[in-house]
This record gives C-alpha cells, structure tokens and sequence, in this order.
C-alpha cells in the first residue's frame, strides 16, 4: 500500500516538474506581447527573428524582422550578434519560445520571445 502512494506521489511529482519546465521564462529570456514589441520595433541596435518558414513568413510578416526558419536557427546563428538583444517571433508563440531556448544555449545572453506571436499581432 505505501509502495503505490509513493510511487503515485513520485509519477506526480515528475508531471510537475515536466509542466514546470516546460512554462517558466529561463533566465535571460524575457516573454512580452506583441502589443511591448511595437515599442521595441523602434530601437535599431536590436534584433528580430522570425522563426516561421518561408512561406509563413512570405504570407505576412512584420517590418524589421528576418526570417530564419526554427530547423536552420542553430546554424544561421553566426548572422546574429551574441552582444545585441534578440527579439524572436513565431505562428503562435511556441516555435519562437523553443527558438529562444536554442539562441540561450548558444550562448546569447538577452532573448526575448514574444507570446501569442503572429496571431496576437495586429
């Protein structure tokens, strides 16, 4: 009997750090809306990436933003200046959330992702 609670207890525990993870900012990546960004899109020394596919990214994008798709990010990071913050954007927020995280293990030190991405852009 106290074999299955803390075995219950232990798969719980598990499913919570998993959701906890996977929705916690990471230090140094910071999350605004799209509504912040129009603010941010006015400061030239700073970086926007739309990690989209061409074809997304062809249908509507924002002024400012260069398209380098999440399956090429890793190896067209060498555009992006390690030193300079980064803004990145996606369909709905989540590509760009996995976007960030691949720029911070990379080693840049300021990323923000933009929550809701395109679908909250107006």
């Amino acid at each position: 009997m106290n074999e299955s609670i803390f075995i219950n207890i232990l798969i719980f525990g598990f499913i919570l750090l998993f959701v906890f993870q996977r929705f916690i900012t990471r230090k140094g990546m910071k999350q605004i809306t799209t509504t912040e960004l129009k603010r941010e899109l006015e400061d030239k020394k700073k970086q926007f990436i739309d990690v989209r596919t061409p074809s997304e990214f062809r249908t509507k994008h924002i002024k400012g933003f260069q398209n380098i798709p999440l399956a090429e990010l890793r190896q067209q990071s060498h555009h992006l200046s390690k030193e300079r913050e980064v803004f990145v954007i996606c369909q709905s927020g989540m590509r760009s959330a996995k976007g960030s995280r691949v720029l911070r293990k990379l080693g840049f030190k300021r990323v923000t992702n933009i929550k809701g991405g395109m679908n909250t852009w107006i």
